[in-house]
């Protein structure tokens, strides 16, 4: 069984990025690891080419920013990657700040064996864990998406949907089987100054400079506490991380028993915590 990793990246060090975490978390269980690098104001592809990894293919790549209806730019460049892979039984995808912990491993290993013949089976979904603010605390409001495909069997006719949250065939969902293994998603865990700088920049991947002005706030630091619900994280982070994580530089407290809701956001997210069932749920993808 062949297995090849993809992602892309840009900026990785300007905007904090976890994605050499990233990659070696799944890296054990790749034969080969293809990622798009972005022409970048700062040092990222010397950052890739530190991993000193034989596995890793990198492609430089140049963002076309005129593609900002619904962050197309991010797709474009996930393409560019996947379009790379060839002889492959299975893609594995993973996004700069999504980190895989080591205990799934040899689930994600055994369930790629499972599948890997089974023609009706086009990729793997993964749950999520999103940590806010700080590496205690995990969102757990319907704000989050709980689910997305990071594992599929390249075709050509797959591509990137949308800002690269997930994939289709056309405008077709791909059919998929829910496997027991989390991504863990640390893209709200930065110091609130880089945090910022981010949510600024990310927005310019979808908006003119005028909808910025209009609508993101002129300070340099992000204002954490403007979050509806988080609740403690009592796991642990994936060893790639344990640096990282000792590194933390701010401090972010949060109550998890304040719930900042609306009325209706109130209902159902108690039916939610009461049920499993969140109602009117995105889905990027069909369970077979």
């Amino acid at each position: 069984m062949k297995v090849v990793g993809f992602s892309f990246i840009r900026n990785a060090i300007k905007f904090d990025y976890p994605i050499v975490e990233a990659i070696k978390s799944i890296l054990p269980i790749c034969d080969e690891f293809i990622i798009a690098v972005g022409k970048s104001e700062d040092n990222t592809k010397e950052l890739i080419l530190s991993i000193n990894s034989e596995k890793i293919k990198i492609i430089d790549t140049i963002w076309d920013e005129n593609l900002r209806q619904g962050g197309r730019v991010l797709a474009d460049e996930t393409d560019k990657a996947f379009n790379q892979i060839s002889g492959a039984d299975w893609a594995f995808y993973i996004q700069g700040d999504e980190v895989i912990h080591e205990k799934y491993l040899r689930i994600i290993k055994d369930s790629m064996e499972k599948w890997k013949d089974d023609k009706s089976v086009e990729g793997l979904l993964f749950n999520y864990t999103h940590f806010y603010g700080s590496y205690d605390y995990v969102g757990d409001s319907r704000r989050w998406y709980r689910k997305e495909i990071r594992i599929l069997k390249p075709s050509k006719e797959i591509s990137s949907y949308q800002d690269a949250q997930g994939f289709r065939i056309n405008d077709r969902k791909l059919r998929v089987k829910p496997i027991d293994a989390w991504v863990y998603h640390y893209g709200w865990v930065k110091s609130p100054f880089n945090q910022q700088e981010k949510i600024k920049y990310f927005n310019s991947l979808w908006h003119d400079e005028d909808w910025i002005r209009r609508n993101i706030a002129p300070t340099d630091k992000f204002d954490y506490s403007s979050i509806d619900s988080l609740k403690f994280f009592n796991g642990t982070h994936p060893e790639v991380m344990q640096e990282r994580v000792k590194r933390i530089n701010w401090k972010f407290d949060f109550d998890p028993t304040i719930k900042n809701f609306g009325q209706k956001a109130k209902i159902l997210h108690k039916i939610e915590d009461l049920t499993g069932w969140r109602i009117g749920e995105y889905k990027n993808y069909k369970i077979i």
